[in-house]
């Protein structure tokens, strides 16, 4: 499940006159990613360590390369991906690059079996943090039937007449059938996130402040420790 949090600081307000409300700066991420990258990164540490600090022969060696492998990996497959939206447009931190997309730029934005944003020329990017789930995408869809058919009842029942018994459980299907009517159907975390960028989206796209080119930047931080370990990985391994 992905959550939107706010940022530390807000973006700077417009100057006096301007139609749009200014859209304070967020951060989407994976919950679960986090919590899972986390996990995995101590397991690797301590066994890592533990191997360093008792290992013989090249045991430390190769535990040093594989901690050089694999922490910048898990690091960029689980903490790193977030996606950060303001009034300017979309900057899309994914394990191995960095995308910055002005809402002038943004064509749309995409939700199959992964959440992409297309630019103006046709690339896709994929949203690594806003992974797709099928499993809360059901359970929505089964949480609005079972709200549907309380609601049904309660239409049944007032048209009835009902029992006076009848009448407390149809105004509790009342309710529910209300509780539906107010809020729409109940959507999965990632999908109300990608509702509220394509409604940014729509606001701003038109905006002089939202024009400007796509930029993408690997992310040599993570890249280079990751192939500097699987070399030395391949030397010690060579050398028997």
């Amino acid at each position: 499940m992905t959550t939107p949090d706010p940022s530390r600081e807000p973006e700077p307000t417009k100057p006096a006159g301007t139609a749009t409300t200014p859209y304070k700066d967020r951060v989407y991420r994976s919950p679960a990613g986090v919590v899972g990258g986390a996990l995995v990164l101590a397991i690797v540490a301590w066994l890592g360590i533990d191997a360093v600090v008792v290992g013989e022969g090249r045991t430390p060696w190769l535990a040093l390369a594989t901690m050089l492998f694999l922490v910048p990996l898990v690091f960029a497959y689980t903490l790193r991906p977030a996606v950060f939206v303001n009034d300017d447009g979309l900057r899309v931190r994914n394990p191995l690059r960095l995308i910055v997309l002005p809402w002038g730029q943004v064509a749309s934005l995409r939700s199959g079996f992964s959440n992409e944003v297309v630019d103006d020329s046709g690339t896709k990017y994929q949203l690594w943090a806003l992974p797709v789930s099928v499993r809360a995408r059901s359970k929505a869809a089964r949480q609005d039937a079972r709200a549907a058919r309380a609601a049904a009842r309660a239409d049944a029942r007032a048209g009835q007449g009902g029992s006076l018994r009848g009448g407390a459980v149809g105004a509790a299907d009342l309710g529910a059938g209300a509780v539906l009517a107010a809020d729409g159907p109940r959507r999965a975390e990632t999908d109300r996130a990608m509702d509220e960028l394509r409604e940014l989206h729509e606001r701003r796209q038109g905006e002089p402040g939202t024009q400007g080119e796509v930029t993408v930047r690997w992310a040599y931080e993570i890249i280079a420790p990751a192939v500097a370990g699987a070399v030395l990985l391949g030397v010690l391994w060579g050398l028997g």
